[in-house]
């Protein structure tokens, strides 16, 4: 049933106080279906969300907020070495991993408690600690949201990249997601190099870690820095790690004799925008309750009551600041409504 003129402060991670014209939760295919037959739904704007994790509302939405709560977990198809598993997109991330875990299904430990729905998992590519999404990822079944027309759409057409799909450039919001499945290990290698994983086991005192031991690692990391938007409202990470060519790292390098950079496969380089953020003296600057997280500088946090906009015009000011010191651009990882 479409409802009129809703908050969707508990609707965001980040707590913006907004409203949208219309509302509708759809938890069927079948609801979906007799959804796109509706006057209202035909004539207005349509945004969808699951989550509300990486989103950012600077003002009311005029239209309609499609809410997906497809929901589901179930074994495609199973040999001796993986797993295939559909899942719904309005399953929760987290929850569904901890799933994974306790069937000892590997390949997502890395990407524990990551805020968000499954669906928006291929629609961000998400990544953490060496893992994104495209290693894991097998289709998606999908539905335009104009005449409800279903797709399957494989790897190559998700155009994956990074922290990047085609359902966030050319598809945005043209589908709903409905379904995604993993092609899952049940002896899979463990990734523990990347980032502070190997550090935070020994800290445990975990010799031969299992997969269930690196996710309570990877948990333990991300909370001893990212803010809980249950606490303080925040959509994790807002701006992506700028890639830059092996000239321009040569040239930072000169000047910054600490820069944090990491080789790619490709002979470029990219760059911390953590580190970049922190350099430029922004731990904790704010903007009317919008402020740079004083743990993790690639966090924004909403400390109390601020706007979207305040949130929008913080970012600028961080932008700004690390070109003008760096000359480097970063890209904000966050979707702007």
């Amino acid at each position: 049933m479409i409802k009129k003129n809703i908050n969707l402060k508990k609707l965001n991670t980040f707590g913006i106080d907004v409203f949208c014209d219309f509302f509708v939760e759809i938890n069927s295919i079948s609801e979906f279906f007799n959804l796109i037959k509706e006057p209202n739904y035909q004539s207005n704007q349509k945004l969808i969300i699951g989550g509300g994790s990486n989103l950012l509302f600077t003002k009311d939405f005029k239209g309609i907020v499609i809410k997906n709560n497809l929901k589901g977990i179930n074994l495609v198809s199973e040999n001796n070495a993986e797993v295939v598993v559909k899942v719904g997109a309005g399953e929760n991330w987290h929850d569904f991993v901890m799933w994974c875990l306790n069937k000892n299904y590997s390949g997502l430990e890395n990407l524990s408690l990551i805020p968000g729905c499954v669906g928006a998992s291929p629609m961000q590519n998400i990544g953490a600690y060496g893992v994104e999404i495209k290693d894991v990822f097998e289709n998606l079944e999908a539905y335009s949201i104009n005449d409800g027309t279903t797709k399957i759409f494989n790897k190559n057409e998700c155009e994956f990249g990074y922290r990047d799909s085609i359902f966030k450039r050319e598809l945005k919001n043209k589908f709903l997601i409905a379904s995604v499945n993993f092609r899952l290990k049940k002896q899979g290698i463990l990734n523990t190099s990347y980032g502070a994983i190997n550090l935070e086991l020994a800290e445990m005192k975990i010799i031969n870690p299992t997969i269930k031991d690196v996710s309570n690692a990877v948990i333990r990391i991300r909370k001893s820095k990212l803010p809980d938007p249950n606490e303080i409202g925040n959509a994790g990470s807002f701006f992506k790690n700028p890639e830059i060519s092996k000239e321009k790292h040569e040239d930072l390098k000169k000047i910054f004799n600490d820069l944090v950079s990491y080789s790619l496969p490709n002979g470029n380089f990219k760059l911390a925008a953590g580190w970049l953020i922190e350099q430029c003296g922004l731990k904790g600057y704010e903007i009317n309750d919008a402020a740079v997280h004083t743990k993790q500088a690639l966090v924004i946090v909403n400390k109390k009551n601020c706007k979207g906009i305040d949130v929008f015009n913080l970012s600028n000011y961080v932008l700004n600041q690390v070109a003008q010191k760096f000359g480097v651009i970063l890209e904000i990882e966050v979707n702007i409504v």
